[in-house]
């Protein structure tokens, strides 16, 4: 494939610290080669934060490797990577040798993966991986351990707690925090990112990026950002540089590409992300798949995706094109200019009125819990459970909900809130401490312990309440082919079916999700899917039972923004063919929203153990009542394309211990409106008859509530008292 002209354009070589420059990453396959990075081309100026984007399989993670000469065997790289130094001085980084590579990658770049706890090694605390770290580039440890509690304080962690634990003991969030600190601690010049907050939920996601901000003007850093999604770095880069099959094809001022995307990829990945404002029928997913590195189209490698391709896209291979007259802005498409017109982006400021939608939900509920609880056991040590009594983890903590036929209830709430837990409960996997769950009328666990007259049998229960788990890929049998996987509950619970009944069954449901032709995908081992392909797999295996309620648990998390509102249509779509209701978690209010309003559903937003709000989709994101909606809804918002990342408006970034979780108000702790009757009283959920929207805060209490009346908490953090919010 030609070589496509350089990014660096007006950029002096002083304004430089790295500079890639025609590299190409290939593997040999047994079908062929495996192109995974096409001539790729980039100037990394210093002291900024580039923001790379694209979907998964794009090239993203083997741009990172590339630029540490990290590339796994048998890996071929060809072009040229240089680093400059600050005197000026180019090192050639695919020519040093083992030694000088060893210290380049530390001292010099140095990388924060996806997944913290694989970075980590579980046997060491993480004072041991500091200390290693520094004796093995030969640093003071004493005052290199000084420098990482400085790291650690930076980024809001507790050194001496932090440093004392080991990986496991850490929240996803503190771990994260502590590898970026982990990585800083020897002083590199520049800071590679690969996905580092995509295993967080949006909270802590919004968080870390207020605080990369800070770190990298206190130590002078250049960060190379690289995401799937396009919206959570915009605020905070100063370029993006959006990447498809293994090459650039947008590159410029993030704000600009923000507010005027002139490729046609960017402008369809900006319309597929859900959003809080975007109307949801403008929202669209992209059509058609990312193409395979063996065989890459020839031309324009997004032609066979684009609306505007022609005969010359087909055949040529689009240069860069200036989109601005300064050269800051850039993409590499013949028809740049036709694209607005041709994938109009809403243009919506705020909270449009949403569409009427009437829903389908049964006027009586298909399951009812009431004053659920679900406690474990702290595990402690022997000799610790000889002189106290373990406390109890109260991880869900009272929850009445209903659940309607053909209803969506989207249960959000920050990782370790309960919101799993809860969701196994309802599907029966997971007894309750106390409290009662009702089926149909029935109450599952007295039918599954024979206690009292059994209208429905518990085989039937269970079989009715299915469950989609949010790693589709651990959840399929990886022995097996997505034909012996999906006949397995068939065989269960239809054995008056015999192979060929079953077969017909599984490619007539294969075919129905678009997995096309379907006797392919059929004899296909689970690792031969694609991410959203596994996840069509395990929604087909639930909805083979006709399941009365199916829980989702965080079922789009782990695919692509671009591919989550097509398994979300494709829910919905199914939802209508099967009568089935879901219960849908997820940390993300966008996706919550598009899911509930839909079809009139509901958003439950849950907090240590306890549902704090629940109303119609579209009143809770226009109308959030309780302030840690707000702050949901804060982390879930597009970041102001100013260049500025909003500080987090919470008191405290982490989450309280569930073993030892605050009194009165659970959320006063990190709470901005929180006040001393707070800290003493637990609020209830409100119930006004004529509303369907509570939310459990003293806020929604009437005026003479002790609350208006007591003090601001003092901000430890700060020192100060912050304003009463009236």
């Amino acid at each position: 494939m030609a070589t496509r002209e350089r990014t660096r354009t007006e950029t002096r070589l002083d304004d430089v610290i790295m500079s890639v420059d025609d590299v190409t990453v290939r593997f040999d396959m047994d079908r062929g080669e495996s192109r995974v990075l096409d001539s790729v081309s980039m100037d990394i100026r210093r002291n900024e934060i580039l923001g790379i984007v694209g979907e998964s399989g794009s090239g993203k993670s083997m741009f990172a490797d590339a630029l540490l000469d990290a590339v796994v065997d048998p890996g071929q790289v060809n072009g040229s990577i240089t680093y400059y130094d600050d005197n000026g001085t180019p090192v050639d980084v695919l020519n040093l040798d083992q030694e000088s590579l060893r210290r380049f990658r530390w001292e010099r770049v140095s990388m924060v993966f996806q997944g913290a706890m694989n970075s980590f090694n579980p046997t060491m605390d993480i004072r041991g991986h500091f200390e290693e770290t520094l004796a093995a580039h030969e640093y003071d440890v004493g005052s290199g351990m000084e420098h990482a509690r400085e790291l650690l304080e930076a980024l809001y962690l507790d050194p001496d707690r932090v440093l004392d634990s080991y990986p496991h003991e850490l929240s996803g969030g503190m771990s994260q925090r502590a590898l970026i600190a982990l990585s800083l601690v020897l002083e590199p010049d520049v800071l590679v990112m690969d996905e580092p907050t995509a295993a967080l939920d949006l909270l802590m996601q919004r968080s870390i990026l207020s605080l990369l901000e800070t770190v990298k003007d206190q130590y002078d850093l250049t960060i190379v950002f690289i995401t799937h999604d396009l919206p959570l770095v915009t605020g905070l880069a100063d370029r993006l540089a959006v990447l498809y099959a293994f090459d650039f094809v947008e590159v410029g001022v993030a704000e600009d590409i923000f507010e005027n995307p002139s490729h046609p990829y960017t402008r369809s990945l900006l319309k597929a992300v859900p959003t809080l404002d975007t109307p949801l029928e403008e929202i669209t997913p992209i059509e058609g798949a990312s193409p395979d590195p063996v065989a890459l189209p020839s031309g324009c490698t997004y032609h066979p995706r684009c609306s505007l391709a022609d005969d010359q896209c087909e055949v040529e291979e689009p240069q860069f094109h200036e989109v601005t007259a300064d050269e800051n802005h850039r993409t590499a498409c013949f028809h740049w200019e036709d694209a607005a017109d041709e994938i109009p982006l809403s243009k919506a400021t705020g909270p449009t009125a949403p569409t009427e939608i009437d829903g389908e939900q049964s006027s009586e509920p298909i399951l009812s819990l009431s004053d659920v609880e679900v406690h474990f056991e702290q595990q402690v040590g022997l000799l610790e459970s000889l002189f106290n009594d373990p406390s109890p983890v109260r991880a869900v903590d009272g929850v009445s909900l209903d659940i309607y036929e053909n209803d969506v209830v989207a249960l959000v709430g920050e990782s370790g809130c309960g919101k799993t837990t809860l969701g196994k409960t309802i599907v029966a996997a997971q007894r309750p401490t106390s409290g009662e769950i009702t089926y149909d009328g029935q109450e599952i666990w007295a039918a599954k312990d024979g206690d009292g007259p059994v209208e429905i049998p518990y085989d039937e229960i269970r079989k009715s309440l299915q469950i989609i788990h949010q790693d589709p890929g651990s959840s399929l049998n990886p022995n097996r082919t997505v034909m012996a996987n999906l006949e397995v509950p068939l065989k269960q619970w239809h054995s008056e079916m015999d192979y060929s009944d079953r077969e017909k069954r599984i490619l007539a449901m294969l075919e129905h999700v678009g997995m096309s032709p379907p006797q392919d995908y059929a004899h296909r081992y689970p690792h031969q899917l694609s991410g959203g392909e596994q996840q069509r797999v395990a929604l087909i295996r639930a909805l083979s039972m006709n399941p009365g309620v199916i829980f989702a648990d965080e079922a789009v998390s782990a695919l692509d923004v671009s591919l989550r509102v097509e398994m979300m249509d494709l829910m919905l779509e199914l939802q209508e063919v099967f009568d089935t209701s879901y219960l849908f978690t997820s940390h993300n209010l966008s996706n919550a929203r598009y899911l509930s309003a839909s079809v009139d559903g509901r958003i439950a937003v849950m907090y240590l153990g306890k549902i704090v709000e629940i109303g119609p989709g579209e009143s809770v994101i226009s109308n959030p009542k309780h302030p840690y909606t707000k702050i949901l809804k804060w982390s879930t918002e597009d970041i102001d394309t100013d260049g500025d990342v909003t500080e987090s408006p919470l008191r405290e970034i982490d989450i309280p211990d569930p073993i030892d979780p605050p009194s009165g108000c659970s959320f006063h702790t990190r709470c901005p409106d929180a006040r001393e009757a707070c800290t003493t009283d637990d609020p209830l959920l409100s119930h006004d008859d004529h509303t369907d929207h509570h939310a459990a805060c003293f806020r929604e209490y009437p005026e003479d509530h002790p609350y208006w009346e007591s003090e601001p908490i003092e901000d430890e953090a700060a020192g100060v008292e912050r304003e009463p919010n009236n």
